[in-house]
């Protein structure tokens, strides 16, 4: 059974119930009114503004935080992501105390809290709920075996090798296909088994030990599992090989490969696909491929690599998904290595943290129900649609007025623009999971009815109309994101709190800190990859070519400013990685003060805590990316995260942004000042 690993934080996914906006009267109780939107202790006022706005907003908080043992950062994102968990385990310790009717949605909830809080009677099974997959893998006789097993395993969860889903064709997008992308790496990307630098070197031997040390707790000796180990890695190098980097990922069109079941049987002849799509309950002609060549390496490794390992590579895998769901040898083994190695934390979360994303992640649009109800009031949801329109109607003047595009892509991009659907809080509707079976003392088997639900739902799907009604994150989750096939800007209700939104804060605050994040979004839509995609959500050129070339040059202009930002001793940003991201935080700020100055607080002068208006919201937008993380998840990131590092999400945008040289007086000599004609102009 595959079991979602936590991520890093972004900025760092229906049959009809009833539809649940929040009641009149509902309790809010729990959420006491903020009087205070700003934390001018937090400043370090010995920096120049128009030497490092990052430290100048947050260098005091900086110093004085200390990130917790159990995190891998600490600050805005993280700090609303620990409140919300506690909001969430407010809900739980309610309605486990209750005696909920069989099937409804407290019922769920609250029992797959309670399987996962039993550690006596998960500990009492040790690694017997993987034993049944193990044994499947043990049988297995030759490679023919291995894909029909891989095959099989979507349907409960424990699919592999071919990194299968459902999801919008790109070039049509109002019909759902199957697609395969490139799959079977434990280390986080392709750079991670090739580097040679120390840091990575020591991930690799650390990595080693964890395979090693999950197959001695199945009773493998030392010796063997040594051996197995190092098998894993070396197959893992080999499939590496045949692997996209994280940059080559983002070219939307290089990443289409449509073929006729029948051709690309012809490329990948080992691999029986009619076979293995009969497993996968899988009816079609026609499927996209991210990744041609990982299939074709796939179809080769298959044959030259011996069995045994590829097997050993197979109870690995079922072992290092399950592991987080086992006792507790398995939990502290897979902590040891994706927690300590890999992100730098010193212990482990408690347990009812761990617990309550699992319930997030699997029944989360039924625990997002309760949450709703209890923290997301009707007049957040009513301000927030106001910030959004307002930033839509700013971001159309600002195309209306762009001197280097041609009025014929401009005519194009208002249309995708106002095309935008915004989704605020919560679904219209609520997902089903009458399948799903959730008791009290059954914590995997209860992930295994979640992941055939979820099997159920996505396979249904293929060569279907899209519902774009359904949301890709659910209502607690403390985050945002712009869905290029649906065309939308989507903002979940945890998202919408304090330091990022707060109904009760003025409007500088508001604009600076989720206003910008709302600009974000929207500005993915035009960015590297969103801009390929036209206002229906389909994967085509609606450009003239030298509006396309102009675009280049002046993203190119940014890549250039953002790979020469460095951390942990002179390891450089990934500009091209992080174009998307920078470009959003770029068109971002500039969207969301534009919109601000058309607010009665930003046509005035008046001073709060001692500052402008236009200085507050810099201020605000500065404070909200105050982030202090591990050096180790800080490496991680740079790899693989294409979000820039928080000190450049703030001073990157700031430094090409004219307002903020107006509010603070940067002038030539100030390290963040930049000519004008070497600052970023696109949006």
């Amino acid at each position: 059974m595959r079991i979602t690993k936590w991520a890093l934080a972004a900025i760092p996914v229906v049959i009809l119930a009833s539809c649940s906006h929040k009641k009149e009267g509902a309790s809010t109780e729990d959420v006491p009114k903020r009087t205070v939107f700003f934390d001018k202790s937090g400043m370090d006022t010995t920096v120049k503004p128009g030497d490092n706005f990052y430290l100048y907003a947050s260098g005091a908080w900086l110093k004085k935080t200390e990130i917790p043992a159990s995190q891998r950062g600490w600050g805005s994102f993280y700090t609303l992501y620990d409140d919300n968990q506690k909001n969430l385990h407010k809900i739980l310790d309610e309605i486990t105390k209750q005696d909920n009717p069989a099937g409804s949605k407290e019922q769920k909830v609250a029992d797959l809290y309670t399987s996962g809080m039993d550690t006596v009677g998960i500990e009492k099974l040790g690694y017997e709920p993987v034993k049944p997959q193990l044994a499947k893998i043990n049988a297995v006789t030759d490679y023919k075996g291995l894909i029909s097993l891989a095959a099989d395993g979507y349907k409960n969860g424990d699919g592999f090798l071919l990194g299968f889903y459902v999801a919008p064709d790109d070039r049509i997008s109002n019909m759902n296909i199957a697609h395969f992308d490139q799959a079977g790496l434990g280390l986080p990307n392709k750079d991670y088994y090739f580097n040679t630098d120390s840091a990575t070197k020591k991930i690799r031997a650390e990595y080693v030990k964890y395979i090693a040390k999950l197959f001695t707790l199945t009773g493998v000796d030392a010796a063997s599992a040594a051996k197995k180990a190092d098998g894993v890695l070396k197959l893992e190098t080999l499939i590496a090989k045949s692997h996209l980097t994280p940059t080559e990922l983002r070219d939307p069109v290089r990443n289409y490969n449509k073929f006729a079941v029948a051709d690309l049987q012809k490329q990948v002849p080992d691999i029986d696909l009619k076979d293995a799509f009969k497993r996968m309950e899988l009816n079609t002609d026609t499927v996209l491929v991210g990744q041609p060549g990982y299939l074709k390496a796939l179809d080769g490794l298959l044959k030259s690599q011996p069995i045994d390992v590829w097997k050993d590579k197979a109870a690995f895998t079922a072992l290092d998904n399950a592991s987080t769901a086992l006792s507790k040898a398995f939990r502290d083994a897979n902590f040891e290595f994706n927690g300590k190695t890999l992100s730098g934390q010193k212990v482990q979360q408690e347990r009812w943290k761990t617990v309550i994303e699992t319930v997030d992640n699997g029944i989360g649009e039924l625990l997002g129900q309760l949450y709703v109800e209890k923290y997301f009031t009707p007049d957040a949801k009513e301000r927030m649609l106001k910030l959004v329109n307002n930033l839509q109607s700013v971001y159309k003047s600002r195309i209306e007025k762009l001197d280097w595009m041609s009025p014929e892509t401009k005519e194009k991009a208002l249309a995708k623009l106002a095309a935008f659907t915004k989704k605020i809080g919560y679904p219209d509707k609520w997902k089903n999971y009458d399948d799903v079976q959730i008791s009290k003392d059954a914590y995997y088997k209860n992930q295994e009815s979640i992941a055939r639900h979820k099997y159920n739902e996505m396979i249904k799907k293929a060569g279907k109309p899209v519902d774009k009604t359904e949301w890709g994150m659910t209502p607690p989750t403390v985050n945002a994101y712009y869905n290029p096939t649906f065309n939308e800007i989507v903002f979940p209700a945890g998202i919408l709190q304090f330091p990022f939104f707060d109904k009760d804060a003025d409007d500088a605050i508001n604009y600076g800190a989720i206003g910008a994040v709302i600009g974000h979004e929207m500005t993915h839509g035009f960015d590297d990859q969103g801009r390929q995609y036209d206002k229906d959500g389909n994967l085509k050129d609606w450009w003239t070519k030298q509006d396309a070339d102009k675009f280049k040059s002046r993203v190119g202009l940014m890549i250039e400013q953002y790979n020469k930002f460095t951390v942990l001793n002179n390891l450089h940003v990934n500009g091209s990685l992080t174009q998307g991201e920078n470009l959003a935080d770029i068109g971002g700020v500039a969207i969301a003060y534009e919109a601000f100055k058309n607010t009665p607080e930003g046509k005035s002068d008046k001073k709060i805590d001692g500052f402008t208006p236009d200085q507050r919201f810099f201020l605000s937008f500065g404070q909200v990316w105050r982030i202090k993380t591990r050096d180790e998840t800080m490496r991680m990131r740079i790899s693989v995260d294409p979000h820039s590092p928080e000190m450049y999400r703030v001073n990157g945008p700031l430094s090409n942004t004219p307002a903020f040289y107006k509010a603070f007086d940067i002038k030539p000599g100030d390290k963040l000042y930049r000519p004008e004609n070497e600052r970023v102009k696109v949006w």
